[in-house]
């Protein structure tokens, strides 16, 4: 008999709901025509949790983080962050894209520090902070440079101590790993999971690699297309550090593919 990965069940999960998406729906106008590209998305997600975002080209999957992220509105359904409507973009929810979006004029410290200072925050708690997130991301000793002047993989880790310091409730991710090396790549999970156990935030991260959603997720919400929906919402309950070389691993890993095939 085929082993099954399990179905999340929402009332087993006692945590705090910091995410509530119902009845989600997108059309885009086309002209004399629609193209619905998403479908009755509903998920919750608890504070805390790193929730992968998996599916193939075309599901709507960056779509969906637009919504939550308020950049576009849903044509039906609602958002909720803490209860409340989103209806715009808002710092409570801070985005990296696959692009590092870094401000090329600016320093790696400056471009860390940039969101503070747009917020007036005290210069000693600036200071302090991006002291502390520097170190984080290891890139002390690369505080003056320039964008140009630093790896791809170096440019992801300041963007992604730029949104961490601004202390978000929810952290979007939009396959920010995609164009970097598989090394490099590989690098960038690991770290991305090592602040998330120190700092504790909300994560949903929208990938289309299976391995790296197994890697990182405590749920994966697999989708389909034409329409986006959300076929099965999984919990992987592996224990950290993920092997990836192990059974369980390599059993998730087989079963995703088959779901993103069928």
């Amino acid at each position: 008999m085929r082993r099954r990965l399990k179905v999340v069940a929402p009332e087993t999960r006692r945590q705090e709901k910091i995410l509530q998406i119902r009845s989600l729906r997108k059309v885009f106008r086309t002209g004399a025509s629609d193209l619905t590209v998403l479908e009755e998305i509903d998920f919750s997600v608890q504070k805390g949790e790193l929730i992968c975002i998996l599916g193939r080209s075309g599901c709507g999957k960056s779509t969906l983080l637009k919504i939550l992220a308020g950049f576009i509105p849903p044509t039906a359904g609602r958002v909720l962050l803490g209860g409340e409507p989103v209806a715009r973009p808002g710092p409570e929810r801070c985005v990296v894209f696959q692009e590092d979006a870094l401000f090329p004029w600016l320093t790696v410290e400056e471009n860390i520090a940039f969101g503070m200072r747009q917020h007036r925050w005290a210069r000693k708690e600036i200071s302090d902070e991006i002291d502390r997130f520097l170190s984080l991301v290891g890139l002390s000793e690369f505080r003056q440079y320039l964008p140009r002047e630093i790896s791809g993989g170096m440019k992801q880790r300041v963007a992604l101590a730029r949104v961490l310091i601004l202390q978000p409730k929810v952290l979007l991710m939009d396959e920010p790993f995609a164009a970097l090396d598989a090394q490099t790549r590989e690098e960038m999970q690991q770290l991305m999971l090592s602040l998330w156990a120190k700092l504790s935030h909300t994560i949903l991260f929208v990938t289309h690699d299976v391995t790296e959603a197994v890697t990182l997720a405590d749920r994966i919400l697999l989708m389909g297309k034409n329409p986006g929906r959300i076929r099965e919402d999984i919990r992987v309950e592996l224990p950290r550090p993920r092997k990836r070389d192990a059974e369980a691993f390599l059993f998730f890993c087989r079963r995703l593919f088959e779901g993103l095939r069928s």
